[in-house]
Parts: structure tokens; C-alpha cells; sequence
């Protein structure tokens, strides 16, 4: 069983930056969409959180991911389920926020708000965690 952990470390406007582990060993940047769970208590259900979609990060919390298919990409790509107010949470390749659409991209933050090498490091997370059936992410 693996253990993904995201940790969100820049919280800026239009974007989020975080690290990804891998059972506590870092293994990625993650590029995602601004975080307006301000609370962090796993929704956004306050006042001053209010979705907008294709441009707000999932909630914090802990999420079971399966291997899917999917449609839009033709290809088996890891799916987060019961994120609170969202669907179709994938991780995936990537470059700019505009890409994310509420997804995790994985590369390395190189360049201010944006992640590189998106495909290569999608491909490399995929051998590890492609024939797992307990997955789990926890976004901190």
C-alpha cells in the first residue's frame, strides 16, 4: 500500500504550489488551482469560500484514488473519489493553472507558477502507484 501525501507549501491568487510524497519521500512539485478552503476543515462550506469551478483547488482532507479511465485524456489516470463538491479529480500532466481545472499536475516548480517535465514525472508516478489497490492522498 502507498501513501500520497500533498503538502501544500504556496498558497498564492491564481494558483497553488505544493510538494508531493511518496510514503513520506518527496517525490514531486504539484501544480493546482487556488485553495479557497481558508479554513482547511475539508469543505467550502463557509462564507468566505465559495467554488468556482475550474478555478478552486479540492479541500483538504484524505481521498481514495482508483485507476480510471478517462475520457477526455484516452488513458488510465489516477481519479480521487467523494472530493466534496467536485468530480472528475484526476492527477495528470500539466504546465499552468489553466491547465488544472480543480486536477493535481505533477513536475517540478521551476518556473514561478507553473510546473515542467509534467509528462515525464506523470509517467514515472505511474509505474509506482499504477498496480496499487489500496490508494489513498491526504492534502495537508
Amino acid at each position: 500500500m502507498k501513501k500520497l501525501t500533498l503538502k501544500r507549501i504556496a498558497l498564492r491568487e491564481t494558483y497553488t504550489i505544493g510538494k508531493l510524497f511518496i510514503d513520506n519521500i518527496y517525490f514531486c512539485d504539484v501544480l493546482e488551482d487556488k485553495v479557497r478552503d481558508n479554513n482547511k476543515d475539508g469543505d467550502l462550506d463557509e462564507a468566505d469560500e465559495t467554488k468556482i469551478w475550474g478555478e478552486t483547488a479540492i479541500p483538504y482532507g484524505s481521498y481514495k484514488i482508483i485507476m480510471m479511465m478517462s475520457p477526455k485524456f484516452k488513458k488510465i489516470l489516477p481519479r480521487l473519489l467523494n472530493v466534496k463538491g467536485f468530480e472528475g479529480i484526476l492527477i495528470h500532466p500539466g504546465n499552468t493553472a489553466e491547465n488544472t481545472h480543480g486536477c493535481l499536475l505533477v513536475g517540478k516548480n521551476n518556473i514561478i507558477g507553473k510546473v515542467t517535465e509534467s509528462t515525464a514525472t506523470f509517467d514515472k508516478l505511474m509505474k509506482i502507484i499504477e498496480k496499487e489497490t489500496n490508494l489513498t492522498i491526504e492534502i495537508i
